[in-house]
C-alpha cells in the first residue's frame, strides 16, 4: 500500500469517526450535560495535522493526560487543570477549564462531551474543543504560553434588541469593564450584570482567561475579544473565544445573580492610577523628610547623652557572644597535623577533619580560605551570627582559628556522618520509614528556623544529602549554613561558587542560571532531598523502566502526573511500616517545593505545618502551570529542572 493510499484511508476513517461521534452526541446530549446545563453546547473544535509518531505510546499518553485532567477538575475549586505525560518520548500536553459559574457536575459533563468529540480527530497530533461551558485541548508540544496564535471564534446571535441604542451602550460598558477587571482578579474570571435604562431588562456578561497566562497576556488576549463582541451589537447575545480567553454577553441569564463578581474596586484606570501615584509620592516625600528630621534630632540627643557613636554595621551583633577562639597548635594536635587519616570529608567550603580536643571531646574541623577582602569587622559579625544559631536540627559552630589566609571552623561532631552515606554510601543501611520521615521533618524545621525564626535571615544555598548530618539518634542536623558569606568574593560569584553542586540536581534553576537568590532556593533543594529520601535513589542517577535516562525529579513528575507516584517509594521499605497514601502525600509536598515558578513554592514554615498537621483540610495546590520556557538553559549547563505540575488539592497526614 502506498503512502497516498495510507493517508487516504486514514482521512476516510477520520471522517467516518467524526460522523459517528456527531451522531452519538446528538443522541446523548439530552441525557448528559444538556439535562443539567443548557449552556454546555459545542461551539467549535479543531484537529491538528497528522504527523508521523509512535501511535501506541502517543495515544496511551493522551489517555493518561485526559484522565489526569478529569481527576483534577473533580477536586479543584477553580475548574482549571493542566497535565503533561512524557513517557517514551511521546509527549502530550493538556489543558482543561470550565467557566467560573459552572458546577463541578456540569463541568465534568462538559469535559466528558469534549473528550468524546475529540476522539474524532483520530491520529492527529492534537485537538482543541470549545464549548460554552468548557475548553479542552491537547497537543504534542508545550503550548501553555499560547494565547493568540489561533484565530479567535466570534458567534453573534440572530436576534436584535428592540432597544438598540440603549442596549449597545449598556453592553459596551459591561464588556469594557469586564475586560479591565478580569486580569486583576485572582482567578482571571469575572461575571457581572448591567440593567438597561428603565430596568426593564438585564444584560449578563463574563470574561475569563486561562490561569497559565500572565496578567499582561490576559489583558492582551481580552482586548481583541472585546472588539469582536462590540461588532455583534445590537444582537442580544454573543460569544468570542480563542486559545487563552473567553468572553460572552447575553440578555438571557446564563449564571445566577449570586454568582456575580464585585468588579467595581478593579476598575481603576491609568489616569486615576497616576493621580494616586502622584499623591502617594508627595505624601511619601513629606513622610521621608519628617523621618530625616526626626533621625537627625535623635542622633544629636544620642551624641549628647552617651558621647559615643555606634557603628550601624555592628549594631545587630554587638550583643551577641562570639565563638571561642582556638590556637592553631591545639587544632594541629587534635587532627594529628591534619593527617589524611583524620580527614572525613570535603567540598566547596574546604576539607573536614575529625579532631580530639584536650578535654577528650570530638569535633569536626573545617579548613577553608578566609575572606580577607571583606574586612575584619564584617568577618567577626558573620562568625557571631553563625555561632549564635542554636537549634536541634542545625550543626553548632563551637569556635574558630585563623592563620594567615586559612580559616579553621570548629563544629560539633556527628559520629553517624552524613545522610548520603546512609542512603547509598559506605554506611548504606535500610532506614525505616519512621526514621526517614523524622529526617525530612527535622530538616524542614531547621530550614524554617534559618529563614524565619532566627533574628537574621540565613539562606543556605547548598542543601543536599551530604550537608545533612545524623546524630546518634539519627536525627538530622544541617551543616554549612551561612558559610558561603565567609568565602572570598571570587568563590561566591555565580560562575564559580558551589562548583561541585551546580550540576548535582539540587540547585534551583533560577539561582543556577540567573543568580536569583531567595529562601525558595532552599525550598527547591529540600524538595529534591525529600525525593531522594523517599526513593533511596540519587537525584541524578535514575533510569526508568523504559531505559530512558531521567533525573529523579523528572521521573517523580511523570509518576505523579500518571497517578502512580506510589511507585517512587523505595522498595527496600517494609510496606507494613507505612501507609502508601501518607508517603504519596509527602512526595506531593516535595513536588510542590520543586515547582519552577518561585512564587508557587511554599515557605519552609508552611512545609513544616504540612508535615506536622494530621488533619489538614486545605493545602496550597501544586501549581497548574508548566513554565519550562520561562527558564532559558545554556547549552553547556546541566541542570535538573522542575516542572510546574498539574493542579491538585493535596491533604497531608503527619507522622
Amino acid at each position: 500500500m502506498t503512502m497516498k493510499q495510507v493517508e487516504k484511508n486514514w482521512f476516510s476513517w477520520r471522517l467516518a469517526s467524526l460522523m459517528v461521534v456527531m451522531m452519538f452526541l446528538s443522541m446523548a446530549k439530552p441525557l448528559t450535560s444538556q439535562s443539567t446545563d443548557a449552556n454546555s453546547t459545542m461551539v467549535r473544535y479543531y484537529c491538528s495535522e497528522f504527523y508521523g509518531m509512535n501511535a501506541k505510546y502517543f495515544f496511551q499518553n493522551v489517555n493518561t493526560t485526559l484522565s489526569n485532567l478529569r481527576r483534577q477538575l473533580l477536586v479543584n475549586p477553580v475548574h482549571y487543570a493542566v497535565a503533561r505525560t512524557l513517557i517514551n518520548g511521546a509527549a502530550v500536553w493538556g489543558v482543561a477549564s470550565c467557566r467560573g459559574y459552572v458546577s463541578t457536575t456540569n463541568c465534568i459533563a462538559c469535559f466528558d462531551d469534549a473528550v468524546v468529540l475529540l476522539r474524532a480527530c483520530g491520529r492527529g497530533s492534537g485537538a482543541h474543543a470549545f464549548y460554552n461551558d468548557c475548553d479542552l485541548r491537547y497537543e504534542n508540544y508545550n503550548f501553555y504560553a499560547d494565547a493568540n496564535n489561533r484565530g479567535g471564534i466570534v458567534i453573534c446571535g440572530n436576534t436584535r434588541s428592540p432597544q438598540q441604542t440603549e442596549f449597545r451602550k449598556t453592553v459596551e460598558g459591561l464588556i469594557s469593564d469586564l475586560r479591565k477587571a478580569t486580569p486583576r482578579t485572582s482567578d482571571f474570571y469575572a461575571a457581572s450584570t448591567r440593567a438597561l435604562p428603565g430596568r426593564s431588562r438585564t444584560v449578563y456578561g463574563i470574561a475569563q482567561c486561562n490561569l497559565n497566562l500572565s496578567q499582561s497576556v490576559c489583558e492582551d488576549c481580552l482586548t481583541p475579544r472585546y472588539s469582536s463582541l462590540d461588532d455583534c451589537l445590537p444582537s442580544t447575545n454573543g460569544w468570542t473565544i480563542n486559545n487563552g480567553c473567553f468572553m460572552r454577553y447575553s440578555s438571557t441569564p446564563f449564571f445566577r445573580l449570586n454568582q456575580t463578581t464585585n468588579i467595581t474596586p478593579l476598575l481603576w484606570d491609568g489616569n486615576s492610577n497616576k493621580k494616586r501615584s502622584i499623591i502617594g509620592g508627595v505624601v511619601g516625600c513629606v513622610c521621608f523628610l519628617l523621618f530625616v528630621i526626626a533621625f537627625v534630632v535623635w542622633r544629636l540627643i544620642s551624641k549628647k547623652t552617651s558621647g559615643l557613636q555606634q557603628d550601624k554595621s555592628t549594631g545587630s551583633t554587638e550583643l551577641l557572644q562570639g565563638p571561642a577562639r582556638y590556637s592553631y597548635n591545639d587544632l594541629k594536635v587534635a587532627t594529628e597535623n591534619f593527617s589524611d587519616q583524620c580527614k572525613i570529608g570535603g567540598g566547596v567550603f574546604g576539607e573536614v577533619y575529625k579532631g580530639i580536643l584536650k578535654d577528650g571531646g570530638f569535633v569536626a574541623i573545617k579548613k577553608t580560605v578566609m575572606a580577607s577582602t571583606r574586612g575584619k569587622i564584617h568577618f567577626n559579625d558573620e562568625l557571631k551570627i553563625i555561632s549564635n544559631v542554636h537549634h536541634r536540627h542545625l550543626i553548632r559552630l563551637l569556635g574558630y582559628c585563623s592563620k594567615g589566609p586559612l580559616l579553621f571552623l570548629v563544629h560539633e561532631f556527628m559520629n553517624n556522618g552524613s545522610l548520603d552515606q546512609f542512603l547509598y554510601g559506605d554506611k548504606s543501611r535500610n532506614l525505616s520509614w519512621k526514621q526517614r520521615f523524622e529526617i525530612i521533618f527535622g530538616t524542614a524545621r531547621g530550614l524554617a528556623y534559618l529563614h524565619e525564626q532566627y533574628h537574621v535571615t540565613i539562606i543556605h544555598r547548598d542543601i543536599k544529602t551530604s550537608n545533612i548530618l545524623l546524630d546518634d539518634e539519627l536525627q538530622p542536623k544541617i551543616a554549612d549554613f551561612g558559610l558561603i558569606r565567609l568565602l572570598p568574593e571570587d568563590k561566591t560569584h555565580l560562575s564559580t561558587k558551589l562548583a561541585g553542586s551546580l550540576n548535582s540536581g539540587y540547585v534551583a534553576p533560577e539561582y543556577a542560571i540567573h543568580g536569583q537568590l531567595s529562601e525558595k532556593v532552599d525550598t527547591y533543594s529540600f524538595g529534591i532531598v525529600v525525593l531522594e529520601i523517599v526513593s533511596g535513589k540519587r537525584c541524578k542517577d535514575v533510569i526508568d523502566d523504559k531505559s530512558v535516562d531521567q533525573s529523579l525529579l523528572d521521573h517523580a513528575w511523570n509518576l505523579y502526573e500518571s497517578g502512580t507516584h506510589v511507585n517512587l517509594i523505595d522498595n527496600r521499605l517494609d510496606a507494613s511500616e507505612y501507609a502508601a497514601e501518607d508517603v504519596m502525600k509527602i512526595i506531593e509536598i516535595a513536588l510542590m517545593c520543586t515547582q519552577s515558578q518561585v512564587s508557587s513554592r511554599p515557605a519552609m514554615s508552611e512545609v513544616v505545618t504540612l508535615l506536622s498537621d494530621k488533619s489538614l483540610d486545605e493545602m496550597p495546590p501544586i501549581k497548574s502551570m508548566f513554565h519550562e520556557d520561562d527558564i532559558k538553559i545554556p547549552t553547556d549547563t546541566s541542570i535538573s529542572l522542575s516542572s510546574d505540575a498539574t493542579a491538585s488539592t493535596v491533604q497531608v497526614s503527619g507522622r
